[in-house]
């Protein structure tokens, strides 16, 4: 044994000996730096000199902290809420006056619906108001699993997701499958909530001109030329387009069917929300893709809020399972809220069933659509901006006065007109320095199938009346 040993120590002498010098010079730099490293400190102090106490106390009082947020002048007129009573269905209650309700989203009546508030009840009673957990942490409820399964089947999709919050579903989405290097094409007039998943994706955003396939194409061209000079990495980036089906700043539809030839083209992938669409377009209401006859399989994501047609809350995602699942783990708004009160979920269940037993509400909103939609064809000095059948349209002055305020101020004497006279109106509200492309003022109208023909008309009349009144009396003041 000690032979042994004493046999490889001569073995280590004469590998010393017959190393080349480079070898044993680098071996020795290695173990000095080594050496270095294990007795050196990780870090240097910074000389400083102390200040005297007079000294910390003048840089105290100099010191001036920002606003938390920006101040308002004492002459600034306080904001002014509608206050509303009872439920916002068909008939409501603002500030103390009954009105005929043209404000809510409330598309197909649901929300005041016997059938929908007896299964909300029973629910009730059964599981309680909330669920006081996320869905990964006995947050999962047999009805939640329920209606999953009934929305795809009703989009006809391999799977859905449901969310506790409609906001955060699309803005959720985005950034699950959008990082950090990969590209988003998106509209320039897309909603607050999917910008707000563009900046939390953190992605190379490319926005287009509302609606211009050209545009859109372009960008893809342009792109399409950076890969080529660098292959390398357009192999490990991911591209998206993203828009809504029928856009709730202005009420147009996009033309998915264009989108569809450019997916396949150029190679990107369609993240579609419908939360204005869904309920309202194609025969049996699944939107824009029944709308104009598209296969559902060519668009990679739908994204709805349940809480226009359905009358409920929350919001849901379908389509292929894998695309699906990934959500459950990277959905943001999935997996840290606390999920869908069951009751809610079970209303929207029967708002579903109603939704397939009797699919002439969908006829009947558009004609209600198209019916007000030239009523107020004419109005001077206002200009209706929307498709014919959207349920959702906007009225913004043909001529800006120059100024935001101003023009605000107008659309909001426009709106008390018709409010003194039982007909509930809303401006559409934005962050002004929050969004990406801010739109005009104007004032929404919201259609539903329980308004009558005679109720649309009068709703025309005053709105013309109204218009005439305020804005007539503008011009003549300046």
């Amino acid at each position: 044994m000690a032979s042994g040993q004493q046999w490889v120590l001569v073995e280590m002498v004469q590998a010393f000996y017959e190393a080349p010098a480079y070898h044993l010079i680098l071996e020795g730099f290695l173990i000095l730096w080594i050496v270095r490293l294990l007795f050196s400190k990780t870090y240097k102090l910074q000389e400083r000199s102390d200040l005297t106490e007079k000294e910390k106390e003048e840089l105290i009082e100099d010191w001036q902290p920002e606003p938390l947020v920006p101040l308002v002048s004492k002459d600034h007129p306080p904001p002014k809420y509608d206050v509303v009573s009872g439920p916002t269905s068909h008939k409501i209650i603002v500030n103390g006056k009954e009105c005929i309700n043209f404000a809510s989203f409330n598309f197909l009546g649901l929300l005041d619906n016997e059938r929908v508030k007896n299964q909300a009840l029973t629910s009730l009673k059964k599981y309680g108001v909330g669920t006081c957990g996320p869905r990964g942490f006995y947050g999962t409820f047999d009805v939640h699993l329920e209606l999953e399964e009934r929305l795809a089947k009703f989009m006809r999709t391999e799977e859905a997701i449901i969310y506790s919050y409609g906001f955060a579903t699309i803005a959720s989405a985005i950034p699950a499958y959008s990082k950090r290097g990969d590209i988003v094409f998106v509209d320039e007039a897309a909603c607050f909530s999917i910008q707000k998943g563009l900046q939390a994706s953190r992605s190379n955003i490319k926005y287009f001109k509302h609606n211009d396939m050209d545009d859109l194409e372009r960008l893809l061209k342009e792109l399409e030329t950076e890969d080529q000079e660098n292959p390398r990495k357009a192999r490990v980036t991911r591209r998206f387009i993203v828009v809504e089906g029928l856009y709730i700043n202005t009420g147009d539809i996009c033309p998915l069917p264009e989108l569809v030839q450019l997916k396949y083209k150029y190679k990107v992938r369609i993240l579609l929300e419908e939360s204005l669409s869904f309920g309202v377009l194609g025969e049996h209401g699944r939107g824009v893709t029944e709308h104009f006859g598209v296969n559902i399989d060519d668009i990679d994501l739908i994204s709805a809020n349940m809480e226009n047609s359905l009358a409920s809350i929350g919001g849901f995602c379908c389509g292929r399972s894998f695309v699906i699942d990934h959500q459950r783990l990277s959905g943001q708004g999935y997996c840290f809220s606390a999920s869908l009160p069951p009751m809610l979920a079970a209303a929207a269940i029967e708002a579903l069933n109603i939704m397939e037993e009797d699919i002439d509400i969908f006829r009947l909103l558009r004609d209600k659509c198209k019916h007000i939609h030239s009523a107020l064809q004419g109005i001077s000095g206002l200009e209706v901006v929307g498709e014919s059948i959207s349920p959702a349209f906007h009225l913004q002055l043909e001529k800006s006065t120059g100024s935001r305020e101003l023009d605000v101020k107008l659309l909001r004497g426009i709106i008390d007109y018709c409010m003194n006279r039982q007909i509930a109106l809303t401006q559409a509200h934005y962050l002004d320095k929050e969004e990406r492309f801010l739109p005009p003022p104007s004032i929404r109208v919201v259609v539903t199938i329980e308004q009558t023909e005679e109720e649309l008309e009068k709703a025309a009349s005053l709105i013309k009346e109204a218009a005439q009144h305020i804005l007539q009396h503008t011009v003549l003041g300046h």
